[in-house]
């Protein structure tokens, strides 16, 4: 059953992030990193399909009416019956510690073609009306994000970011979150609803941990700012990242790293801008990689909005047709970012 202030949704939504957090360190430890060549030619790795099933499952257990937006689908793996039984013996083994969290997500999966039909689930098509979740486990061990919009609008997002530091004030370095490991204080779940704020908790493998508010930091001057965009080139445009930068008058290299982390680590206050420049003029953003961090951001005390200054628009379908880019910066200087964005990118 739903909840009016969206708080079972959010419980919900943290303890299966942390589900699908065992299910991809078990793939890292195990090296099972087989991947599937999709249409689109980027790779998905096994944890992807194991993490989407089991989201999927604890969603559909507990708001059998919603529909989902997610990325997978099963079809290569009902033709490759190995790859299949990998991505199945990983699910069975995925479970909380705590036994009242893991009967809330419903449980195990029944079976293997069971597995298969809810990773197809994720088939909605998106859109301005209803309960619609938007999921992502993204590329095995690097975080997992889910947001649930209601009529297009955003109401709880969550970044599972596995890699980043649990320590809210520890600044941003390059390649800070890159790497899979089991460090300690390594792990940290970042949540919101909106209206209520934003907050961050160590990821565990068991009942939520104790949640901490967070905020992202004022800028005085922009040109101390810290600044993240994409790891890959082809996500965004890194050469109209670095113009930008230097018009702003930022000195400090930028900081690369995976999508949702980035997100997460402005909401923080352990960097200030995220910047995902058009590479390309038909490229579009999908829903899922964005929804949560919009959320989060802005409940943060961040503004989100396209290169132009429009707010995403999450009622569209699976794309942010209506958007070019994403421009995340707390809300004074927001503007002035959005300026010479602007500049840069008509100077092209």
């Amino acid at each position: 059953m739903a909840s009016s202030d969206y708080s079972k949704e959010l419980h919900i939504a943290l303890l299966a992030v942390q589900r699908a957090s065992i299910l991809t360190k078990s793939v890292f430890h195990s090296h099972a990193k087989g991947t599937l060549d999709k249409a689109d030619a980027s790779p998905v790795t096994i944890g992807d399909f194991g993490a989407q099933a089991l989201i999927i499952s604890a969603l559909q257990h507990n708001f059998p009416d919603d529909e989902i937006v997610a990325e997978e689908e099963a079809k290569d793996l009902r033709e490759k019956s190995k790859v299949k039984q990998t991505v199945w013996d990983l699910v069975q083994k995925a479970k909380l510690d705590d036994a009242s969290g893991e009967k809330e997500l419903g449980g195990a999966i029944e079976s293997a073609d069971s597995m298969l039909d809810i990773i197809d689930k994720g088939d909605s098509k998106g859109g301005s009306k209803g309960r619609i979740w938007a999921i992502d486990p993204i590329d095995g061990t690097k975080g997992f994000l889910r947001a649930l919009m209601v009529d297009g609008d955003v109401k709880v997002g969550v970044l599972g970011c596995p890699n980043l530091p649990v320590d809210d004030s520890e600044a941003l370095t390059e390649n800070i979150g890159a790497d899979a490991s089991d460090a300690e204080g390594k792990g940290v779940l970042f949540s919101a609803v909106l209206g209520k704020g934003a907050a961050s908790r160590s990821l565990g493998s068991g009942a939520l941990a104790k949640e901490s508010k967070i905020a992202m930091k004022a800028v005085t001057n922009i040109s101390d700012a810290t600044f993240c965009e994409s790891v890959e080139a082809g996500h965004s445009s890194q050469g109209d990242a670095a113009n930008i930068a230097k018009k702003l008058g930022i000195t400090k290299p930028s900081v690369r790293m995976d999508s949702q982390a980035k997100y997460g680590s402005i909401a923080r206050g352990a960097g200030d801008l995220y910047l995902r420049l058009p590479v390309k003029k038909d490229y579009v953003e999908k829903i899922w990689d964005h929804a949560a961090g919009d959320l989060i951001v802005r409940e943060a005390g961040g503004q989100v909005t396209d290169v132009e200054g429009k707010r995403l628009d999450f009622t569209v379908g699976r794309t942010l047709q209506n958007n070019k880019g994403v421009i995340a910066a707390p809300k004074d200087v927001h503007g002035r970012v959005i300026e010479v964005v602007r500049e840069v990118l008509g100077s092209k």
